[in-house]
Order: structure tokens, then C-alpha cells, then sequence
């Protein structure tokens, strides 16, 4: 946490100020084509009048990478796609690498946000061990001292960069999401709020309907929603 500490203190970081921005419902009823913005910068899925679903998660989380890929079917089909229920998805940042492949993720913007959040979990099995050589290859070299530099270090170092070009994300295009201050301060917002304010005992975790819940997987969170049998 020190490393990710002083990367954020170097940004310059600033109460995040990001405007809501208004929900526009999908054709037919698909509150799975719907995505919105909170006033924090949290991305929504779905109908934002429904019960709100709060995942909190980090991408070197290997446990997050498991409940998405459990999870996030069956809850678009049977509780998205017909306004029951909305998901967010809040940043609780962990390390350096996580910060990075958050801002990756959001850099697309909203239309792309939840499918790059789950092709990001989905690779983890192959970008995540990269952490490690990076580690060792860059042994006593001097961490860049720009930040955006850093982060574009990481992203090329660990294989991110490439992964999310392949995606149709430039690298020049990331660079740029690297330089934002704003994206990084929604960020730190929202992993401060996580762990000194909600005080999340790790990742994932999640609040249904404002109501944190004693959940760590797809199987007992599953009961705790809208309609799930008890």
C-alpha cells in the first residue's frame, strides 16, 4: 500500500468531481444496454431507480476474477435485463498494478467500461504473473518519477498496454488516461471510501441496497438479492 500511497500523493490528488450523467433506458426494456455515472464516477449497469448493487473490487484480486466470471452472467440475465436490480462498480485500489488496470479500464468511457472491467478480469490469469518479472526485471532501476510515466511503465511492463490495444484502446490513448487527474482522484476517492469509510474486510465485497452484506462470492451473495430464494 506505501508504493500505491506515494504514486497518488505524487498526483496531486483532489476530491473527485465528476458530474452524474443522466441514464438513457435501452430499447425494448435492456437496462443491460444502460450504463450511467454517479456523482462520484462510479459506473452503473442498469435501471438506476432499481435495488443498487455495490461490488467492490481490485484487478490483482484473484477472488474478484472469479466472482465476475460466475457472477456477472447470471446477473445481467436474470436481474438487469429486467430493471430488478442495478450493479456498480466501486475501485477499492489495492497496489500500484490494480490503479493501473483501473484506469485502463475506465479509459474507454462509459459504452465499453463493463465489458473491458470483465475482459480485464478474464486475463488475469496472464497479465497478473507478469507482476512479478516486472518486479524482478526492473530490479534497481530508478521508478520513473512522472506518474504517468509510472503507470505507463506498469501497463507496458506487465502486458496491459498490448492487452488493451488488441482491445482497440491506442496506447497514445492510454497515455492520455494515465495523465488524467481526474480519473485518478474518482479513483482514490472511491478506495478511500472503501476501506477507512465503509472499512471492506477485503475484496470483493458487496452492499445490496445500501446494506453491506456478508458475501465474498457469487454463492452467498446470490441469496442476499432481489427475488433469490432464502
Amino acid at each position: 500500500m506505501r508504493a500505491l500511497s506515494i504514486l497518488l500523493a505524487a498526483l496531486f490528488i483532489l476530491p473527485a468531481t465528476t458530474r452524474a450523467q443522466a441514464p438513457v433506458q435501452a430499447p425494448g426494456g435492456d437496462w443491460t444496454r444502460a450504463v450511467s455515472v454517479t456523482p462520484g464516477g462510479a459506473y452503473v449497469l442498469g435501471d438506476p431507480r432499481a435495488t443498487r448493487l455495490i461490488e467492490y473490487v481490485s484487478y490483482t484480486c484473484p477472488h474478484c476474477a472469479h466472482f465476475v466470471a460466475e457472477g456477472s452472467g447470471p446477473l445481467r440475465t436474470e436481474w438487469v435485463r429486467r430493471g430488478a436490480l442495478s450493479i456498480e462498480i466501486r475501485h477499492a485500489i489495492r497496489d500500484p498494478y490494480d490503479l493501473t488496470a483501473a484506469v485502463l479500464a475506465r479509459c474507454g468511457g462509459k459504452g465499453r467500461f463493463f465489458a473491458d472491467h470483465e475482459a480485464l478480469f478474464a486475463n488475469q490469469p496472464v497479465w497478473l504473473p507478469k507482476v512479478d518479472a516486472y518486479e524482478q526485471k526492473r530490479g534497481d532501476r530508478p521508478v520513473p518519477r512522472d506518474p504517468t510515466a509510472q503507470l505507463a511503465d506498469i501497463a507496458a511492463g506487465t502486458g496491459l498496454a498490448d492487452f488493451m490495444a488488441r482491445r482497440g484502446l491506442p496506447l497514445a490513448k492510454q497515455r492520455a488516461c494515465f495523465a488524467d487527474k481526474a480519473t485518478v482522484a474518482a479513483l482514490a476517492a472511491m478506495a478511500k471510501d472503501a476501506w477507512e469509510v465503509k472499512k471492506i474486510g477485503g475484496t470483493p465485497s458487496f452492499s445490496v441496497g445500501g446494506t453491506m452484506v456478508d458475501a465474498h462470492g457469487w454463492d452467498d451473495l446470490r441469496p442476499s438479492l432481489p427475488g433469490s430464494p432464502k
